[in-house]
């Protein structure tokens, strides 16, 4: 029998690489931004084209190569920042692997040209599929130009898999922040077919932050800084008043690495306890700075996800120096041990404080008189009780609270069979009663039925926008004052990729460029209070909610809306305003499930609430 285990050519095994390390053309931006910054470039051109389909070129004015460098550089493993094994528990650098040019190669057409400082002439290298084509003398700048084209033109089933180009080109807004926003001392642009996205110059950390993500940004953080023996925090951190329903504004970079750490998530949010909703995320940017002999970067091709040799160490450092910062600017409450322990109140002058009085009456036995009984308590409070739970006889009969023992028999009966049974939806005459602000109660046959008041709501609008949606029948209305928006590059990339879908629904948005819009229409049925931020939760949902994206953009667009609607009836309703909307919510083609696949309804059996009591 013939063997059968062969190696794989090259070209092969380059392309199987590049599946690990080259994902998208966004994985090619983060490969090449963080090759020259290791080599030492203080000025760095991004220029892209098409999402990076056509073209990703990376211009900066570091070291250089020399003819025999730039020829190694495209070789697999190959590479200047390591020599040996032990170096790998001691990266000081973004790049270590030796793998990102060789996979770029391996899937797209390179042109390099590259010149050390102290050289005359530079070297034109250009490969097509880890094909060496060319290589040449040329007249360059000092410094390195990558131009990466046609990417994966011979994977034709990864390209076919790449998202649209605004959805591509969000992907490298990211990993272009994500680089940007750590080395400030590092002049950065970015170019988009042509357009400036990013024009970032030199600057200290907290303006970087601001100049990505907006003039707005500069009043919503607050300042973190802790140094210790083993471990070093700083950065910013947003207000509590700031912190969002999704998760947003969050960046965690280790060494000047940006990293993905749960745990490191985990020690912000506990140091935020109390302070925002359960459901609200903080904003932070912090840096964490080890001994590069603690850290593991090398778990993953991606090099985001490390690991800390004294993880705990680290989360007690982060929890301590976020709750330390909050506290310092007066944003978390704090107790002042030194003080007093007394009131400062400010008494009249003159005035003499008369210290209180105990009468006593000497001749009281506690013996002397028989201890009261239980049935004598409960006897002399019994009137009371009554006038507090008197139960009307007219809601016995309105179905509000039913002692029928034919109710308790029927109340085997399944959840799935509620709605296919009319006799057991709510009947009009029968009376709701809301429970704190969020749920409708109402009595059906089976027992208790109980509505999430929003999501019903929610699925109420959502079913009207899609109805309008599919007839075409959306009216607009014009709003009073036209409403400006100004929007970060990477949420202006998602307002563009959904803004005919918002079209669709009655909102009317122009471009009027930079990241600004200008709201001037809104759909005649809903009149926010905030229309800004109903525009910044479109996009929040669309970056961050998933199950609503798996909706498809115009109905994910309507779920939001809806959300949107639903928030303004977080409160007390009337009774005829929550018979309506259960009337509606039944008349609903699926009135208990939530267009993100949660539940609405839910029904106690009888039988179920007698367990509560047993």
């Amino acid at each position: 029998m013939p063997d059968i285990i062969r190696l794989l050519p090259d070209s092969v095994a380059n392309q199987i690489a590049a599946g690990e390390v080259i994902q998208r053309p966004a994985s090619a931006v983060k490969e090449l931004l963080e090759n020259a910054i290791d080599a030492g470039a203080t000025s760095v051109r991004v220029i892209i084209k098409d999402a990076g389909k056509t073209l990703i070129q990376v211009i900066d004015n570091g070291c250089g190569m020399s003819p025999t460098d730039a020829r190694m550089s495209f070789e697999r493993h190959a590479t200047s920042k390591i020599e040996n094994a032990k170096d790998l528990f001691s990266i000081r650098t973004l790049g270590f692997r030796g793998e990102a040019l060789a996979s770029i190669a391996a899937i797209a057409h390179i042109e390099m040209k590259t010149r050390k400082e102290s050289d005359e002439l530079g070297t034109l290298l250009v490969i097509e599929g880890s094909k060496v084509k060319s290589q040449e003398e040329t007249t360059c700048p000092a410094g390195t130009s990558i131009a990466v084209k046609n990417l994966f033109f011979n994977v034709p089933a990864r390209r076919n898999f790449l998202k649209s180009d605004v959805l591509e080109f969000r992907h490298i807004i990211e990993e272009f922040q994500r680089v940007a926003m750590v080395h400030p001392d590092i002049e950065i642009s970015l170019h988009h077919n042509e357009k400036p996205v990013f024009q970032l110059n030199k600057t200290n950390f907290k303006q970087r932050i601001v100049n990505i993500f907006g003039n707005p940004m500069n009043e919503k953080l607050v300042p973190v800084e802790l140094k210790t023996e083993q471990v070093n925090i700083s950065g910013f951190v947003g207000k509590p008043e700031t912190a969002r329903k999704t998760r947003g504004e969050q960046y965690f970079f280790a060494n000047g690495r940006f990293i993905r750490h749960a745990y490191l998530n985990h020690a912000v949010e506990q140091a935020y306890q109390e302070l925002i909703p359960d459901s609200s995320y903080p904003t932070y940017f912090l840096n964490v700075g080890v001994d590069p002999g603690s850290i593991d970067v090398n778990i993953h091709p991606t090099k985001t996800e490390v690991n800390f040799q004294y993880g705990q160490l680290v989360y007690s450092a982060v929890r301590a120096a976020v709750k330390q910062s909050l506290g310092m600017f007066g944003i978390s409450p704090t107790l002042d041990f030194d003080a007093e322990p007394g009131f400062n109140i400010n008494m009249p002058k003159g005035y003499q404080p008369k210290p209180p009085t105990i009468s006593i009456n000497p001749e009281y036995n506690p013996f002397a008189s028989p201890k009261p009984s239980v049935k004598a308590g409960i006897s002399a409070n019994r009137k009371e009780w009554e006038q507090l739970f008197e139960i009307n006889k007219t809601e016995l009969s309105t179905g509000l609270i039913s002692t029928e023992t034919t109710e308790i028999a029927s109340g085997g009966k399944e959840e799935s069979r509620l709605f296919e049974n009319k006799s057991e939806l709510p009947e009009t005459t029968a009376k709701l009663l809301q429970v704190h602000n969020r749920f409708i109660v109402a009595v059906v046959r089976s027992g208790m039925m109980v509505i999430d008041q929003q999501k019903a709501i929610e699925r109420i609008e959502y079913e009207k926008l899609t109805s309008k949606l599919s007839s075409h029948k959306v009216e607009k209305q014009q709003c009073l004052y036209p409403h400006t928006v100004h929007l970060a590059p990477g949420d202006a990339s998602i307002l563009d990729e959904i803004i005919e879908e918002l079209g669709n629904i009655g909102f009317e948005i122009s471009s009027l460029g930079s990241g600004t819009y200008v709201l001037q229409c809104l759909p005649a049925s809903h009149n926010p209070l905030n229309p800004e931020g109903l525009i910044e939760s479109l996009i929040e949902n669309f970056k961050n909610n998933k199950p609503l994206l798996a909706l498809g953009k115009q109905p994910g667009v309507a779920a939001v809306v809806a959300k949107d609607i639903a928030m303004k009836f977080n409160r007390s309703l009337k009774p005829q305003e929550m018979q309506l909307i259960v009337d509606e919510l039944f008349a609903c083609q699926i009135p208990e499930i939530a267009a993100d696949g949660s539940k609405i309804v839910r029904v106690l059996a009888i039988r179920e609430i007698e367990k509560l009591f047993q």
